[in-house]
């Protein structure tokens, strides 16, 4: 039996994962990414068979990466300020690196009518404690803390995944962009903090 070339089969999966994530191109068709990736389509078919199984594979990793990293920091013992600014750090570059990951995935949880899984409400739940102890001893204006966390993710959340509009109306380019997006986790960390 011939054995797979797992290099050929990741190049595949990153130049996917940047052209359904970095780009935006979430219908992209096997040929599209064959070619940016450098290889035939029967070549890609034969490690994918299709295109939604290679879809699959591309945003699942992409989900689990964004979990990891978001998991460690919920799971962190620090103190809930250093934690936010954590939080905002994270969350900021990997969206700045995959700018429309979060659309596909609030795209697919409404697609699949499926539910964040207990293990993740339950993070939530526990962050949400320590919130309203940090509201309570008045370092954060008291308000549901749903709300306040609603809050914190749309003004992470929300200039990036508008990011072409943004662009295109301010007049920035790419790497302007980036920098605004930069100086804006300080901004976001002051809003949260005031």
């Amino acid at each position: 039996m011939a054995q797979r070339d797992t290099g050929t089969e990741q190049l595949i999966k990153d130049t996917a994962k940047k052209i359904f994530f970095c780009e935006g191109k979430l219908h992209a068709t096997t040929q599209d990414i064959a070619d940016a990736a450098g290889v035939n389509r029967t070549l890609l078919n034969y490690y994918f068979r299709s295109r939604d199984i290679l879809f699959e594979q591309v945003a699942t990793e992409a989900r689990e990466d964004m979990s990891t990293e978001l998991n460690s920091v919920f799971a962190a013992v620090l103190p809930l300020k250093e934690k936010i600014r954590t939080l905002i750090d994270v969350f900021m570059d990997q969206a700045m690196k995959f700018p429309y990951r979060e659309v596909f995935v609030v795209t697919e949880l409404n697609r699949t009518d499926k539910s964040v899984p207990e293990e993740k409400k339950n993070r939530i739940r526990q962050f949400i404690l320590e919130i309203e102890a940090e509201m309570n001893s008045g370092k954060i204006k008291k308000m549901d803390p749903r709300h306040f966390l609603m809050n914190l993710f749309s003004l992470m959340a929300y200039p990036l995944i508008t990011n072409c509009l943004n662009k295109s109306l301010y007049g920035v380019n790419d790497e302007e962009y980036i920098q605004l997006m930069k100086d804006r986790k300080q901004l976001i960390f002051d809003i949260v903090y005031q």
